[in-house]
């Protein structure tokens, strides 16, 4: 188990010892989608929503939980975020709303976690906010796309 660093030598689950890493700047991108009927997309689009901007709402949810996401996830590091930005975009064929969020801070461990769970948060509440309407949508796809710094360096999910 030494690749999972998540786990001492003996196999218990601790908090991982960042102390000692130098200070770098790290960014992570993750996105995901909410599939859902048209004309719960066309809601949203529009604006008609009963709830209100949808996307707005999920975009200040998103930025919320990237910065908690430490006290959603055990051995989360909690994180001096410098920046998070989550953006939407509306898919046709079939409809959906796609979510991608990135995350960035100086410091000795990645941003990966906040990345993801913003997009998960961004995009559950747009399900709250449009469940009333369509209670079959669903969230697919979410992983990280990219990230960048740190000891491992960059990596991305096209290789590129």
């Amino acid at each position: 188990m030494s690749d999972l660093t998540h786990f001492n030598a003996a196999g218990d689950a601790h908090m991982v010892d960042v102390g000692g890493k130098p200070a770098t700047k790290r960014t992570a991108v993750a996105q995901g989608s909410l599939h859902m009927q048209p004309e719960t997309l066309a809601r949203i689009k529009d604006g008609r929503h009963a709830k209100g901007d949808a996307l707005g709402v999920a975009r200040i949810a998103g930025i919320q939980a990237a910065k908690r996401a430490s006290e959603l996830i055990p051995l989360c590091h909690p994180l001096a975020l410098s920046h998070v930005r989550i953006d939407f975009a509306a898919e046709d064929a079939p409809a959906a709303v796609r979510c991608t969020a990135i995350c960035e801070t100086t410091g000795p461990t990645g941003v990966e976690m906040e990345a993801l769970v913003a997009v998960q948060i961004a995009l559950l509440t747009v399900y709250d906010m449009c469940k009333a309407a369509d209670r079959g949508m669903r969230m697919d796809g979410i992983c990280l796309q990219r990230k960048d710094g740190g000891r491992s360096g960059s990596w991305s999910r096209d290789g590129a």
